[in-house]
């Protein structure tokens, strides 16, 4: 199966060009230009949102990102704005956030860019051992843009849902100091703690793409998936503010376990109810809040009952997980 389909590569219209220009935008959009050696394509969607598509080499291709800008971009043009990184879960696209959230609503009058890139079909952003860099795509192509055309700043902060709670913790603990503060929604921060790695196979190959691709296999190379398993690194999360949740979902182990894990085998997870999903996703969750207790690092969890692999908790769980991630970011709660 292909990936996400790219930005269109075309030229803004000269309505697009103009707001932007009031926005003090203009130098990146005109002609399409380049910003930091990346051609990046810009459409402007609203009064603060455009969707980038940016040329990469770690992806071979252009993707997309979608961006928001701060309320009063344009009233202060000498200033850099710190920067939340929101990533999308398996099956997803980029612009799920906008989609199901009110993100922007929730960021205006907020003094940040929200940017939120794309992390191919299975929204695993990882470097895959056979195929797509999106690692070096959200942690340096997409940065390097937001800084030379958006005066983005070095602040920043991440967070995900599902394969993107994964993404946010991930990116946190192998580059330690990139993310001041990370978050985690029904994510996956142990990948191979028991089950977990016939879920994270199951995802991938629901999208028609050989599991093996991602981190190889899981036995035979249990060194690169403990590579890049957010668990295995969690010493390296000190010092950032961080906000971890998950629910209970609607099983209670047993037969209801094996055959909901029987069915990801079979057909992936597009399928599985959420409910049943997050009580299979959630002991991930609860072994990295383990690890991270007994290393004595300091983190705000969210372990509640019930609950659904969905929106409508990721939506709660990120509004509550605000004040962590705006203390972080210097922001006002």
């Amino acid at each position: 199966m292909s990936d996400l389909p790219s930005v269109p590569r075309r030229g803004p219209s000269r309505r697009t060009v103009a707001k932007a220009a009031a926005l003090g935008v203009a130098g990146l959009l005109a002609g399409a230009g380049k910003a930091s050696a990346a051609d990046v394509t810009v459409t402007q969607l609203g009064p603060r949102t455009y969707d980038l598509g940016i040329s990469s080499a770690a992806l071979g291709r252009t993707a997309p990102v979608r961006i928001i800008l701060p309320t009063s971009y344009a009233a202060f043009p000498g200033r850099t704005w710190p920067v939340l990184h929101l990533l999308h879960g398996a099956h997803d696209d980029y612009n799920s956030w906008t989609r199901e959230t009110d993100i922007e609503a929730f960021t205006a009058n907020r003094d940040l860019i929200v940017a939120m890139p794309d992390g191919g079909p299975t929204g695993i952003p990882t470097r895959w051992k056979t195929g797509p860099d999106y690692e070096t795509f959200q942690l340096q192509e997409v940065p390097a843009v937001l800084r030379t055309g958006y005066r983005a700043s070095t602040v920043q902060a991440v967070a995900g849902v599902s394969t993107g709670g994964y993404g946010a913790m991930a990116h946190a603990a192998r580059h330690p100091g990139t993310f001041v503060a990370a978050a985690s929604y029904s994510g996956i921060p142990d990948t191979t703690v028991t089950n977990m790695p016939t879920i994270v196979q199951g995802i991938v190959r629901r999208e028609n793409l050989d599991p093996l691709t991602l981190w190889g296999d899981p036995t035979t190379d249990a060194a690169t998936w403990q590579d890049f398993n957010p668990r295995a690194r969690a010493a390296a999360l000190r010092g950032t503010a961080l906000y971890v949740s998950v629910g209970s979902g609607s099983l209670d182990g047993g037969v209801g376990s094996i055959l909901a894990l029987l069915q990801i085998i079979i057909s992936g997870t597009a399928n599985v109810l959420p409910g049943v999903l997050e009580s299979l996703v959630a002991p991930s969750t609860q072994a990295f809040v383990t690890a991270l207790g007994q290393l004595g690092i300091p983190a705000t969890q969210h372990l509640y009952q019930g609950g659904g692999h969905q929106w409508s908790d990721w939506k709660r769980e990120f509004a509550t997980s605000w004040p962590v991630l705006a203390g972080a970011l210097g922001l006002p709660a």
